[in-house]
This record gives structure tokens, sequence and C-alpha cells, in this order.
């Protein structure tokens, strides 16, 4: 199954014409007061390591610190925190631990085929919370480890997704904004509504970081 996509050029950013500009330097006199209206300088257009790779750093590093905040908290209340490492918001949903595993597998597929790295692969045998934050450590690791130079023109490479019952061709553009991302996000905002939802006492700062 192919799916949909708007080609590479929907990046592209459109410089106003000349005559949409004034001269640099160009003097009015408005109201006996004189403005000077400058050159429109066009926007550098974000790459498609950019769009990514400072995206997995903050929400995995904020994963990592919600992690904490979490082990905290179980300490504070004497129980044990295996309790949130098992919890699920639904008996059909992957639990905890899972979400925070394929969170961290999005950033570094995403940054691997979206470089033509190969994939590398993590056992999913994390059951605490040291082991999710290496989890997540390992992961940034390797994400960063990547040239941003890699990423040049990935927004036009074929990528294609295999599982056991199907088979998903995106070009990079499609694959990043509408598969990677958008799992990045579910996974670790389903994470956070775990441990919100079993008394951690979290906020959306937490989620969101600082920039």
């Amino acid at each position: 199954m192919r799916a949909r996509h708007a080609p590479p050029e929907s990046l592209a950013y459109t410089v106003p014409s000349a005559r949409m500009r004034c001269a640099r330097g160009c003097l009015k006199t408005v109201g006996g007061h004189n403005t000077d209206t400058k050159e429109i300088t066009p926007m550098t257009t974000p790459s498609m390591y950019e769009f990514l790779v400072p995206t997995a750093n903050r929400m995995l590093g904020n994963l990592s610190a919600l992690l904490d905040k979490a082990a905290a908290h179980a300490e504070a209340k004497k129980f044990d925190p295996a309790n949130l490492m098992t919890a699920r918001l639904a008996p059909d949903m992957h639990p905890f631990t899972r979400q925070v595993q394929i969170a961290c597998d999005q950033a570094k597929g995403g940054a691997a085929r979206l470089s033509g790295n190969e994939v590398p692969s993590y056992p999913d045998v994390e059951t605490t919370i040291p082991e999710l934050k290496a989890r997540i450590a390992k992961t940034l690791e390797f994400v960063n480890s990547i040239d941003p130079a890699a990423f040049a023109g990935s927004e036009g490479r074929q990528i294609t997704l295999k599982s056991p019952t199907r088979e998903l061709q995106f070009t990079g553009l499609d694959y990043l904004r509408g598969f990677v991302l958008p799992n990045l996000y579910f996974h670790v905002t389903t994470a956070y509504a775990l441990l919100r939802h079993n008394g951690v006492e979290i906020g959306k700062l937490d989620f969101l970081g600082h920039p």
C-alpha cells in the first residue's frame, strides 16, 4: 500500500518579489516621523534534521525527567515503582515500559532511516526506571551521533516499513511528519498520562520541558 504524499517542494519558502519589498534604507515620513522600512530577508526552511533531532532530544529528555519524578514519588509514598512500570490506560493497551520503549524506537528508527543508516536493534528487556533511563540515553546517543549532513535530501527518500501483515511506503517527508513525530508524541503523551493517573505529581510543563 503506497501512502499518499505531498511533494518535497511543500517545504519550500517563497521569496517575496521585488515589488513587495522596499529597498534597504528607504525612508518615509508619516505624521512628521521617519520610518525606516528594511528589505525583507527570506526565512531559511528548517531541515529534516532540525525537525527530528531537536524534537527527539527534547521529548525523550523530558520523558527521562518524568521517570526521575516517578522514582521520587514511589520513594516518598513507600511503594514499589514496579507498580508504575506495569500500569496500563486500558486492558488492551501497552504497559508503561512499552510506551517508553516505542517512543525510543521512533526516534532511533526515524533518525536512522532518514539518514541512510541501519536501524540499531535494542532488545525490549527493560523493567525498571533505571533501565528505561538507560534506554533513553542510549537512544539519544545514537540519534546525536549522526552527521546532520546525512539528512540532506531525505524528504524525497523512499522509506519502506514492513510488518508480518503489511508494508507501508512513504517519502521521507511523509514518514517524518505522518509517522515518526506523531508516534513519538503519542507514546510520550501516554507515558505521561499513565504517571499522572497513578498519582505522580507532574503537570503540562513537565511534558513540554523548557525551550
